[in-house]
């Protein structure tokens, strides 16, 4: 892609530019001059990310009044602007996506404290299915043996290994690989096996029931919230102000004013007691030394917020059982956007190394290098898999009876397999270990030119 960025930083631009093959334009990113220099006529998407949402909503409508962009995708913070939808619609701000990475990397961890067990838990087809990441421990029912145990041991359900990393090599899973202890294995299941499957990879923790957060920022806030109803929650901020005004904003949140990295009162707050800690500040410094301190004294899992990459990677076989950054976690609602074929949702996996993708198949057997073939027959580029997929179906399907109870389901999912054979409309989910050959897998999901 031709990139421009637009930034009043020249020195931050100066230094993106000596690193990266784009174009660089100084000025303020919502005036009209500055978008005429940077192209915004020609471009086909927007994406206003500024610390700012009233410069990324007016940017926004700026380039669908004055320059006709396509796509316009707008970073919004403030949970006040998100709980009125319409003023993104075309009348008002025109901004077509809409991304808040806050609630994106809250949302995130409230996952991983469903599934303590998991280094990464995400979501294709609307939910339907997981794709779930864990490292597999020494004594767990699958450590030691082939893939294809697997299946004597779930008869019943139906899953697929979609890669697996010893270190920092992906292995690709046959049936008789074996897997060892410390590999990070990634697999994909429907959304009501997925805690059946993650039994096999490893022994269950105990319930995640006690949580201490620092920092109270928006991501702290926002998790505070989710999780105050069903976990006990205490949170330590550092400014008094910010401190009092969430506490009132929070029921049964316990607020703490206090210095994160303070070891007195971590010891005194019971931090030994803590079923997960989650260092949310906004200082990458802080977060790491906080949690690496929370880790010392006996809490059981330790989340660290690390936004520069560098330090991610540092932290990767260190004490911190999860290294979070922000960026990773919420590339995916944007690559969606900028992929190339009909792509649903893009998942970021390993710190950018892998990526996971829900692409819908169109055409038929004429038009497509997919439709109507089975998966060994798909000339998949090495290093690409695919896991599953999920498929519309005829006449809906009742299933989960449970005494009156009953439910109707209108998709299935379907783990592939060799023989499984593509459809039209099918969802399709693939598993890339290798990011610099998904332009590859883009172009097998394109129709012949002519097909309509």
């Amino acid at each position: 892609n031709d990139i421009t960025i637009v930034d009043s930083d020249s020195l931050r631009l100066q230094q993106l530019q000596d690193r990266l093959d784009l174009r660089t334009v100084c000025g303020h990113a919502a005036n009209p001059t500055v978008l005429a220099q940077a192209g915004a006529e020609d471009s086909d998407i927007l994406l206003a990310v500024t610390p700012s949402d009233e410069i990324n909503m007016v940017a926004c409508k700026l380039a669908d009044s004055l320059f006709g962009v396509p796509m316009k995708i707008a970073r919004i913070r403030s949970s006040d602007y998100v709980k009125h939808p319409e003023l993104f619609t075309s009348k008002n701000f025109a901004v077509d996506h809409v991304i808040c990475p806050e609630q994106i990397v809250s949302d995130y961890l409230a996952k991983l404290i469903d599934f303590p067990e998991a280094l990464q838990v995400l979501e294709f087809a609307r939910g339907l299915v997981g794709l779930v990441g864990v490292r597999a421990l020494e004594g767990g029912p699958l450590v030691g043996h082939e893939l294809k145990d697997l299946r004597d041991h779930m008869p019943t359900v139906d899953t697929r290994v979609a890669a697996i990393y010893r270190g920092e090599a992906p292995i690709a899973p046959e049936g008789n690989t074996v897997v060892a202890a410390g590999d990070e294995v990634f697999f994909i299941a429907a959304r009501e096996n997925v805690r059946k499957v993650m039994d096999e990879m490893r022994s269950r923790d105990e319930p995640i029931r006690r949580i201490m957060l620092a920092g109270g920022g928006n991501i702290g806030l926002r998790l505070a919230r989710a999780l105050e109803h069903r976990c006990s929650v205490k949170l330590i901020e550092l400014n008094r102000r910010c401190a009092e005004r969430i506490a009132g904003e929070l029921k049964k949140t316990l607020i703490l004013v206090g210095d994160c990295t303070d070891e007195e009162l971590l010891e005194a707050e019971n931090v030994d007691e803590m079923d997960m800690f989650c260092a949310l500040t906004a200082d990458d410094e802080n977060n790491i030394m906080s949690a690496l301190l929370a880790k010392r004294l006996g809490a059981r899992k330790v989340v660290a917020l690390i936004n520069r990459g560098a330090y991610a990677d540092l932290m990767q076989a260190s004490p911190i059982d999860v290294a979070l950054s922000p960026a990773q976690v919420t590339i995916g609602s944007l690559l969606a956007h900028v992929r190339r074929g009909d792509c649903v949702v893009a998942h970021s996996l390993r710190r950018g190394a892998a990526e996971a993708l829900e692409l819908v198949a169109h055409g038929n057997a004429d038009s497509s290098r997919i439709v109507g073939r089975r998966v060994e027959e798909i000339e998949l580029p090495q290093g690409a898999m695919i896991a599953a997929l999920v498929r519309k179906l005829a006449e809906p399907k009742v299933v989960g009876i449970e005494g009156l109870v009953t439910k109707h389901v209108h998709e299935e999912v379907v783990i592939a397999h060799h023989d499984t054979v593509i459809e039209s409309d099918d969802h399709v989910i693939v598993f890339v270990v290798n990011k610099k050959i998904i332009p590859k897998v883009e172009r097998l999901f394109q129709v012949a030119v002519g097909f309509v």
